[in-house]
């Protein structure tokens, strides 16, 4: 094994727990035993380590590693063997989020003056439209009574939000507590897919009942457009011509 030097550390040199040693450590940590969580905590500096290089051209890296290693330590309190995970598993989103936390307090992200107007701008519309018509407005609905694209109401308004960190409790009852990161349903879902499916959500809510009868029989029942014809009683020419504009309006929105 080749010596590595991170943050002044020999990781040559850090002891390596097999599960069932870091399963007796963590009931021991759990029941308070300082030693066995001294142990978990030195044992687990490589993961640190390795995650802290993700990171490492967003700031000071011994800034990351200290972060990191508070994230370590939550992670150690936190963990109950009734989550069915490994430790590892459990310990890099709480690792990850408190650097991440501490990027966040310390580089401002800035938003340009246009976006901030923008911003505005939907937040105001979203109001009128709100008191207008006694329900919440859609984003293309924003975006259509300020004469603004969907993509830029949907960028400035998520610039201007509050971020909001997976590891935020949602819920706290005791010693029972519940992450925002658990609520999550499907782990696959990433900030581009969000993206994309709010926009083809939207596109497809502006189409003519017609086009949007053919875009659910072609692409969600899988029929093809000479079984669609007979289907709404027209010719297979205008089915394809249906087809072919609901997918061109759709495009605008991405």
């Amino acid at each position: 094994m080749h010596k590595v030097v991170i943050n002044g550390i020999d990781t040559h040199s850090l002891p390596k727990l097999k599960q069932k040693e870091c399963e007796d450590l963590l009931i021991k940590a759990k029941q308070g035993d300082k030693d066995a969580k001294d142990k978990l905590v030195i044992a687990n500096i490589r993961l640190v380590l390795s995650i802290v290089q993700r990171f490492s051209n967003r700031a000071n890296s011994d800034d990351l590693f200290q972060s990191g290693m508070v994230g370590l330590m939550k992670a150690i309190d936190g963990f109950d063997s009734k989550f069915n995970v490994r430790f590892s598993t459990y310990a890099v989103p709480m690792i990850s989020g408190e650097i991440r936390r501490f990027i966040k307090d310390n580089t401002g992200i800035k938003v340009s003056r246009s976006m901030r107007d923008t911003a505005y701008k939907a937040l105001k519309a979203k109001e009128l439209l709100e008191l207008k018509n006694a329900t919440s407005p859609t984003m293309l609905e924003i975006a259509e009574e300020i004469d603004i694209p969907l993509k830029e109401v949907v960028c400035a308004l998520d610039a201007v939000s509050e971020t909001v960190s997976l590891q935020e409790c949602v819920y706290n009852d005791g010693e029972d507590g519940l992450l925002l990161m658990e609520q999550i349903a499907d782990s696959s879902q990433n900030e581009e897919v969000w993206s994309t499916s709010l926009a083809l959500r939207e596109g497809i809510k502006a189409l003519p009942q017609r086009e949007k009868d053919v875009l659910t029989m072609r692409y969600y029942s899988g029929k093809t457009q000479m079984e669609i014809s007979q289907s709404l009683g027209i010719s297979q020419a205008q089915v394809s011509r249906l087809e072919k504009n609901a997918l061109s309006k759709i495009k605008e929105c991405f």
